[in-house]
């Protein structure tokens, strides 16, 4: 509970921090109500999305890191291992490609949600009905894979070096320019979501002990895995639709956060979700204010730190187990 009022303070804090910090200046929450000037403007149309977007991905990747984590029983697991975040970048990149994007101002977002779809029935399909956790696994893996490939064909196909410039640097992942309209767009998704992971605590706490003994306990691991799939479908479909590829949080952020819950997943999964919200926004800050002319990528900053740190995380483990 000590470590959940923490979390939640530190968000609320770097949520703040969001609102207030950036290339424009500093300003006060007070002009969030409204007032005259260019700081009342920045902060309700530029700041104010980008928080609340930066709040949103960073709770839908950490708790569906931990939910994956929980199921799998693989600390290795992350919320893109079933796939549906290279589907629905596929999505996005042929929005792009065919002129959408750029011809309505939902075309990118829709387009990457209708991908994300198309990859959770070609999950369910391939996994089958009764298919364990390794077949999601291999069905992920081929998921990701095939749609990787397609993305490689779209920009093989650019009609010109803008195009192809434009989906690199939407599928490096940013939260830049995004109005409310991608705020109500993915907030719907991610609630569906966030309620979906939330009830598969018990079963995945279950799981800790085998699949055979959690289905003496009364889990029905099929449900489960199905939950587990849509929910983690939902969540990042939606966040991959409005900001693009952000990766390592829901990797990192559950390693992190394991030794403080006793490495129990139900505990794990708000903490996660909490985690996860603060790395973001803090990410997200440390953007504006490092190279703020230079439009450095929230992806590509995640995963210069987050790839390091979980590289330290696995070399504290092996020494632990020497």
């Amino acid at each position: 509970m000590r470590l959940l009022v923490l979390l939640t303070a530190l968000v609320a804090l770097l949520f703040i921090g969001s609102l207030t910090v950036g290339p424009a200046g500093f300003g006060g929450l007070s002009a969030l109500a409204g007032g005259d000037g260019p700081m009342p403007l920045i902060m309700r149309e530029i700041r104010l999305p980008r928080a609340l977007l930066g709040l949103m991905i960073g709770l839908s990747l950490g708790l569906s890191g931990a939910a994956m984590q929980g199921y799998l029983r693989n600390p290795l697991a992350e919320p893109g291992l079933i796939g549906v975040s290279s589907t629905a970048a596929l999505g996005a990149v042929l929005a792009i490609h065919t002129g959408l994007a750029s011809a309505w101002i939902l075309g990118l977002p829709l387009a990457a949600l209708a991908g994300a779809v198309a990859g959770v029935a070609l999950i369910l399909l391939l996994a089958g009905p009764r298919g364990g956790s390794l077949t999601l696994i291999l069905a992920g893996i081929a998921l990701s894979a095939m749609a990787a490939a397609l993305t490689s064909l779209v920009l093989n196909l650019a009609p010109n070096p803008w195009a192809a410039n434009e989906i690199i640097f939407w599928m490096m992942g940013s939260l830049a320019d995004r109005s409310m309209t991608h705020v109500w767009l993915a907030l719907p998704l991610m609630v569906v979501g966030w309620l979906a992971l939330a009830t598969t605590g018990r079963g995945l706490d279950a799981l800790t002990l085998g699949e055979d003994a959690a289905a003496a306990m009364g889990i029905n691991l099929g449900r489960l895995r199905l939950t587990l799939v849509l929910g983690t479908a939902c969540v990042i479909g939606a966040g991959v639709a409005v900001a693009g590829a952000i990766g390592f949080v829901g990797l990192v952020v559950p390693h992190l956060l394991r030794p403080w819950v006793k490495a129990r997943p139900s505990q794990l999964l708000w903490a996660s979700a909490l985690g996860g919200a603060a790395m973001v926004l803090a990410a997200d800050m440390a953007v504006r204010l490092i190279l703020p002319d230079g439009d450095l990528k929230l992806g590509v900053l995640t995963a210069l730190v987050g790839a390091p740190l979980f590289l330290h995380l696995i070399y504290k483990t092996r020494r632990g187990l020497a």
